[in-house]
């Protein structure tokens, strides 16, 4: 079992900037990826970035934010950020961090994903 813990949510102005962590406990030694995906009300779940340990470490941006948001990891603290700059308000939604233990071939499926935080909100204004 592994445990997601997010924070860093909260109200931004547009072009303002956020950072989200995701904490992993339990039996992180196997996670194979671990990702974030965002929803909005009304909306379905959408990928939003992912890193993946395969092949000494790949990361992997939707197009709506690349070149703006940055994901990355501390393996010591089992930990991944996701740094979103230039934030736009249709980036508003709950940001969930998600991961897998097991091989993902389909990495912005949701149902690809095992495990999941509770989510944390992200605002932003215009």
């Amino acid at each position: 079992q592994v445990q997601l813990v997010e924070s860093g949510g909260g109200l931004v102005q547009a072009g303002g900037s956020l950072r989200l962590s995701c904490a992993a406990s339990g039996r992180t030694f196997s996670l194979f990826i671990m990702g974030w995906f965002r929803q909005a009300p009304g909306k379905e779940r959408e990928f939003v970035a992912a890193f993946s340990w395969r092949s000494g470490g790949s990361t992997y941006y939707s197009d709506s934010v690349k070149g703006r948001f940055t994901i990355s990891r501390d393996n010591a603290k089992n930990t991944v950020y996701l740094q979103m700059n230039s934030l736009k308000p249709e980036d508003t939604a709950a940001y969930y961090c998600a991961a897998e233990n097991s091989i993902v071939t389909r990495t912005t499926a949701a149902d690809e994903y095992g495990y999941w935080g509770q989510g944390t909100q992200v605002t932003v204004s215009s």
